[in-house]
């Protein structure tokens, strides 16, 4: 018992040992995640978009050019987007269609914004293989509907861009878009 007693330490010395112990481990936790933070946040931040792709997630076209009847394609995400100045009759054509007989049922002013349903902005991408349609260009086949025709497959649409025949399995997509005044529309 006295070899026991001699190599205790005093009761003081004992609590100032577990008080060191704990800054140690305090010191190497902090150390371990300030270590870890500082590995992380350039990690992190890497897999931020790049300027480049910033300056692409949206895009501002004047459309005070393109006359009624007319239609242009512009770029959008490094896709084609059609933009199309419906004409009277085009508009009438596509509201007497009886949207419940649509594959991908939606009226022409589910697809326009308020007050401006003679323009028509949709990305020009075939829904069915990702093909581009023809029927913006001067001259190009629009297909039996007066809108887009796909020479891919086959798939037709309407002069809402509505799929009317053929394989695609809905209508051209509508982009998100505003009009920033009366010339220039903003997409994205």
């Amino acid at each position: 018992m006295s070899q026991d007693a001699g190599t205790a330490a005093p009761a003081g010395h004992e609590t100032e040992g577990v008080r060191r112990r704990d800054f140690i481990n305090i010191a190497a936790v902090s150390a371990a995640g300030v270590g870890g933070i500082a590995t992380l946040v350039p990690l992190i931040s890497q897999m931020a978009p790049s300027a480049d792709v910033r300056a692409e997630s949206s895009t501002e076209i004047d459309i005070s050019a393109i006359a009624p009847g007319q239609a242009i394609k512009a770029v959008f995400r490094k896709q084609p987007v059609f933009i199309r100045n419906l004409t009277p009759a085009e508009i009438a054509a596509a509201e007497a269609v009886d949207v419940s007989s649509l594959r991908d049922p939606q009226s022409l002013k589910d697809r326009t914004k308020e007050g401006k349903k003679n323009w028509l902005i949709t990305m020009g991408v075939c829904t069915h293989l990702g093909c581009v349609p023809l029927g913006s260009g001067e001259g190009e086949v629009k297909g039996d509907f007066g809108g887009y025709y796909c020479p891919c497959h086959g798939s037709t649409y309407d002069t809402a861009a509505r799929i009317r025949k053929g394989p695609a399995p809905k209508n051209l997509e509508v982009p998100e878009y505003a009009f920033s005044s009366d010339t220039i529309v903003k997409i994205g």
